[in-house]
Parts: C-alpha cells; sequence; structure tokens
C-alpha cells in the first residue's frame, strides 16, 4: 500500500472523532469507545506497523538527535507518513483529555469549540488556548490537582 493512501486514510479516520468531539460531546460513545479508544488506538497500530516495514530501509543519517537527521529520517515518505499518523493520534486524545476536562470543570462547550478547531488543525495551540480558558475559568494553574501536592 502506498503511503499516499495510508496518509490518506488515516487522516479519514480520524474525522469522524473529531466530530463527535464538537457536535455530540455528552453521547456515550463519544469519549469512552469511539475517540479516546478506537481511533488512537488503531493510529497507533499503523505507526508501529509503519517503522516495523521501514526498519531496514531507514535513510542513512536519519535519526532523531538533530532537526537534519530529522529531515533526513522524513525523506522516504512511509516515516513521513508515520510522523503524521502521531500528530493525528495525539492531536485526537488531547482533544479527548480538552473535551473531558471541560466536562468536569463545568466550561461550556461553546467555550471549548474553538480550542478543539485549534487542536485538530494546529495541535498545541488548541491546546494552550484551552489551558488558557482553563485557568480563568476555574481560577486554577493546575490542570491535575495531585499536581499540586508536590
Amino acid at each position: 500500500m502506498s503511503a499516499e493512501l495510508i496518509f490518506s486514510i488515516c487522516g479519514n479516520i480520524v474525522l469522524p472523532g473529531w466530530l463527535l468531539l464538537i457536535l455530540l460531546p455528552r453521547w456515550k460513545w463519544t469519549l469512552g469507545l469511539i475517540s479516546a479508544g478506537i481511533i488512537p488506538f488503531v493510529l497507533g497500530l499503523v505507526y508501529v506497523g509503519l517503522f516495523i516495514s521501514q526498519s531496514g530501509s531507514m535513510p542513512e543519517g536519519g535519526g532523531f538527535g538533530s532537526l537534519e537527521a530529522v529531515s533526513i529520517l522524513f525523506s522516504n515518505p512511509y516515516v513521513m507518513t508515520a510522523g503524521w499518523i502521531h500528530y493525528l493520534a495525539f492531536d485526537l486524545f488531547v482533544g479527548c483529555w480538552e473535551l473531558n476536562d471541560s466536562q468536569r470543570q463545568g466550561i461550556s462547550h461553546w467555550l471549548l469549540i474553538p480550542c478543539l478547531v485549534l487542536t485538530f488543525m494546529l495541535g498545541p495551540a488548541g491546546l494552550a488556548l484551552y489551558l488558557v480558558i482553563r485557568t480563568i475559568k476555574t481560577r486554577k494553574l493546575m490542570v491535575y490537582e495531585a499536581a499540586a501536592r508536590l
């Protein structure tokens, strides 16, 4: 299967999860099964499969020790696709956390929607916006109560 086809399929796999987070935030399957469970798990399997399938054909000089090494590593389209899948899985997982946390904190879903859209499109920017909104609404800087005890 081509890297382009895998890229396309995985990009389409995450769309239902994001739509559920935005449109059906309180549906029982949104957080528990579809968004936080199955979709990131499937993407994780594809990610691992891509790296295993490419383990013998990594570009020489590629790695994670420098920007140049990462650039060389990502010159392999299958490794680049794995990198993209990494973003898709983690951004969706973060979106699920944002939704779950906003519901626990009593933050309006209308305030969360821009955060979810940004998390989907620009990852850390959406998380940063959510954390700002969360801090303003809860008047707490800590994300986890246990962290306050440290």
